[in-house]
This record gives C-alpha cells, structure tokens and sequence, in this order.
C-alpha cells in the first residue's frame, strides 16, 4: 500500500496538476464514461432520431456532475475500506492527497452544482432523477447496502441505471415502459459485470469486510448468479423490440451480442464446477463490449428506415 503522503510530518507539497487530476480520480472518470455512454444512446431513442446537440451536451456535463457527486461522496464514506484493500491504495483519501473535509466540499459542491444545473437547462423530472440518484447510490448503496448484504452490488445496478432515465426525461419531459425497460437491462447486467471484478479481489473484500457474493458463497454459486442474471440481461434487451419498436439492426445485434456474453457467462459457470481458474476478468472485459454495442445499437436503429 501506498505511504501515506501525511505521514511524514508535514504534508508534502503536491502539484496543481497533480491535485485537480486527484479531484478528478474522485469523480470515478471509468464508471461515469459508462454511465454517460448509455445516455446519450437514450436520448436518441427518446426523439426516435437525432436530439438536439445543445441538449445532448447539457446532459452530458450535468450526469458528468451528478456522476461525479455520487462517486465522490462514496470515496469519502469508503476511505476507510480503501485503506485496507490494495485495489483502492493509490485514492487520494488513501494517500493524503486531499483531505477528508476537501473531499466532502467537492462532493456537495458537485451535488449542488449538478442540481442547479439540469433545473435551468432541463426540466423539474430530470432534475429530481438527478438528485434521487445520488441519494441512492450514496445513501441507499454506499451507507445502508454495501457492507450489510451480499445483493450490495444488485442495488448498485439500480442506481446505474438512473442516467438513462435522466436522459429520457431530459427529452420528453416524461417516463414509460421504453426507459423502464432501458434501465432494467442496466440494472440486470451490472451483477454479471461487477461480480467477476470481485471475484478477482476478493481477498480484498474479504480484508475490508465487505460481504460481497463472492467472499460469503462459493465460487459454484456465484458461477450460477452470473449465468442466471445474464440471461435476464439479455432477455430484457429483446423486450425493447416489441416495447420500442426497435428494428432489424437491432435485433439482430442484441440476439448476437447478447448470444456472445451468454456463451462467456456459461464459460465461467463451467470453470467454476471444475475448480479451475474461471478467469472472471475475460468475463468482466467483455461484459463492458456487450452493453457499448447494445446501446450503440439503440442509437443507431431509431436513424434507419427499417
């Protein structure tokens, strides 16, 4: 584990550069990639078309930080598991390079910001998902869920999918069974994406006393877990045919893509019954190409006269 840079004495001088890019790790930039990747898509299906560029980026630096806020604040409440797992050893509340009461200033910051922002440029709806969704993802995940239940990461997936609502909303003004249905299939694949990450810390988790299904049920179990919300996964995805009228591009590439994560989800199970190495990352990788190409599909079907 990393020295921790307050540990000298005195606390060493650290760069501008180096404290915004600390500020920046905060945000978790990988998961609100993610989280912006399947916006933009949304909105295009939400117009059935292309959205207007102005409101495309609006959203996109109000989930920036709305996402932001809610990565910040669960750094802030986790910097004491951070410390003990080696994963999370270089965060800057583990190093010292920002404080806590810094920490927890750009996290609220963020919040009020993100708030304020999407009420002047959007609408009252997309404003409220915003907000409800870092008070879940901090309140409901992060402080109540994460270190009580083995399920921590399904409720995890319910607060990835509040963006593509946000995104609906932002268009419309309005929510239906389209964006349930958009959120359903995040909230189904998170579990198969996030558990084989765990599976390749586990000893982590276990050290920092985090019940994750991976450290409290066997290997077999959690092989099983994948293979069945895997197939809810891509069962959901094909509801978007008959729910939003998706056309041949798309159901042709959810069938494929959805075909593809399923044979891996298998691969692992099958591993896993042979007590050898299940290779959870392979798994974890793909499942990231899976949902891209999924939602790249949804914002591409709505553009084609088939």
């Amino acid at each position: 584990m990393r020295e921790n840079l307050l540990d000298t004495g005195a606390p060493a001088q650290i760069s501008l550069r180096r404290k915004v890019a600390a500020f920046v790790s905060l945000t978790k930039p990988r998961v609100m990639e993610l989280l912006l990747a399947v916006t933009i898509p949304t909105m295009f299906l939400a117009i059935n078309g292309i959205p207007h560029l102005g409101l495309v980026l609006v959203v996109l630096i109000g989930g920036a930080l709305s996402a932001g806020s809610a990565g910040a604040f669960n750094c802030w409440f986790d910097r004491d598991i951070d410390r003990l797992m080696n994963r999370t050893s270089g965060r800057p509340l583990v190093t010292g390079e920002i404080s806590d009461r810094a920490a927890l200033t750009f996290a609220w910051i963020l919040a009020i910001v993100s708030t304020a922002w999407f009420a002047l440029f959007t609408n009252w709806l997309a404003t409220g998902l915003s907000v409800f969704a870092i008070f879940f993802y901090v309140v409901i995940y992060s402080i109540w869920l994460k270190r009580r239940t083995p399920q921590n990461i399904v409720w995890g997936g319910a607060a990835g999918g509040f963006p593509v609502l946000i995104g609906w909303a932002s268009v419309t003004n309005s929510l239906s069974w389209t964006p349930a249905v958009l959120f359903l299939i995040i909230f189904l694949w998170t579990p198969p994406h996030y558990w084989p990450l765990s599976w390749r810390y586990r000893e982590d988790y276990k050290v920092a006393g985090v019940p994750m299904l991976t450290v409290v049920r066997g290997r077999v179990t959690v092989g099983l877990q994948i293979v069945l919300y895997g197939w809810a996964t891509v069962t959901a995805s094909l509801l978007l045919v008959p729910v939003a009228g998706m056309g041949i591009l798309y159901t042709v590439v959810a069938s494929s893509a959805g075909t593809w994560f399923l044979i891996e989800c298998h691969r692992l199970y099958s591993r896993a019954l042979e007590h050898v190495d299940p290779k959870p990352m392979r798994l974890f990788h793909l499942s990231n190409a899976y949902l891209t190409l999924v939602f790249l599909t949804i914002a591409i079907d709505p553009l084609l006269p088939f």
